[in-house]
């Protein structure tokens, strides 16, 4: 059986971070990326995805995007930003190595793979973010529901819903943002509890990110402070809005019932529907690790800082508000890799 000093689970955005932050602290890992190439979940999301951010505010300092940086690099961009960033990673990656599960092993852990192989860690850090575990809840009976039920982790661009009558569930950045673009093809709702929150791109002629980053809020370590991790606003300069104004889009409090292609809206309006589109975001997908017996009830881990409270020498990363507003983005992750990797690296030299 091969041998190891620390794996790391996930060879995108949080598993090159966690490499570099061991690298630089004398420490071996060796990444596992379950796909064939080290770019993480950003290959599979929907062909229109614009981060947010400007280029400047959406990656580490040790390795900024190319070209202007007051641009907002697109999906294709941030996977040839990340396989720009395993090229010059000094440390082993092995795709098409899915993690199965991962178990105790004397006073370190057992990673089987997918495969069958099989090697040990003195330490493992997760990495491999929740785009494999879209969260679907239960839509309101008696149901089912008979058209076309999809998460926007499926959903690629507009085309396939011409024409059609489109619900889609939720009312943050990515509800939004596929609703401007099936606007201009689709009769489309947006439901969701409340009221789209809504902040400007460019407060007092700079972007939103430069604020939060000169004020410290994007880095403050409030993350375990909050029971509940409070919604995004949607950030926009007005493209949003005057997409969801020019393709009718309106919104709408949750329908109260499905059945077949009907949906009931509060107030009793039945209405056909032909695709219901799940914007309702991701759940950490570490299903690896339930031998462990460090996840809660929800699947999510008992941490602190993403440090297992359960198992030593266990650590977490790109998880959301896991120390910050920014833990799970580009920008964000190197930072709490840095405290886990001096973590781990004082649990090894005591071991």
């Amino acid at each position: 059986m091969e041998h190891i000093e620390i794996a790391v689970v996930g060879g995108g955005q949080s598993g090159q971070a966690a490499a570099r932050a061991l690298r630089a602290r004398g420490l071996t890992p060796v990444v596992l990326e379950a796909s064939d190439r080290p770019a993480g979940s950003w290959p599979r999301y929907h062909d229109g995805l614009t981060l947010f951010s400007p280029a400047r505010h959406s990656a580490p300092a040790e390795l900024p995007f190319d070209g202007n940086p007051d641009r907002y690099p697109g999906r294709d961009e941030v996977v040839a930003h990340l396989l720009r960033g395993a090229e010059l990673l000094d440390a082993g990656i092995r795709l098409r190595t899915r993690v199965r599960e991962i178990r105790s092993r004397g006073g370190g852990f057992e990673v089987i793979t997918a495969e069958g192989g099989r090697l040990t860690a003195r330490a493992v850090v997760t990495a491999s973010g929740s785009f494999g575990n879209p969260h679907r809840p239960a839509l309101p009976g008696p149901g089912p529901f008979t058209g076309t039920l999809l998460h926007a982790a499926e959903y690629r661009e507009p085309s396939p819903f011409a024409g059609r009558r489109v619900v889609i569930l939720g009312l943050g950045n990515s509800a939004v943002q596929i609703a401007a673009e099936l606007a201009g093809v689709a009769r489309v709702t947006l439901a969701g509890r409340g009221r789209i929150r809504w902040t400007p791109q460019r407060p007092l002629g700079r972007d939103l990110h430069h604020w939060l980053t000169v004020t410290g809020l994007d880095s403050a370590p409030v993350g375990r402070l909050l029971r509940t991790p409070p919604r995004q606003p949607v950030i926009d300069d007005g493209r949003y809005r005057a997409a969801l104004r020019a393709g009718g889009v309106d919104a709408r409090p949750v329908f109260t019932a499905v059945e077949g292609t009907r949906v009931t809206w509060p107030g009793g309006t039945v209405e056909e529907v032909d695709t219901i589109l799940l914007a309702t975001g991701y759940r950490p997908d570490l299903g690896y690790l339930a031998p462990l017996g460090v996840l809660d009830g929800r699947g999510a881990p008992r941490h602190r800082g993403g440090l297992s409270t359960v198992r030593p020498g266990l650590a977490h990363l790109g998880l959301e508000w896991q120390r910050s507003l920014s833990s799970n983005t580009l920008r964000g992750v190197g930072r709490d890799a840095r405290h886990v990797a001096r973590a781990l690296e004082r649990f090894l030299r005591r071991g």
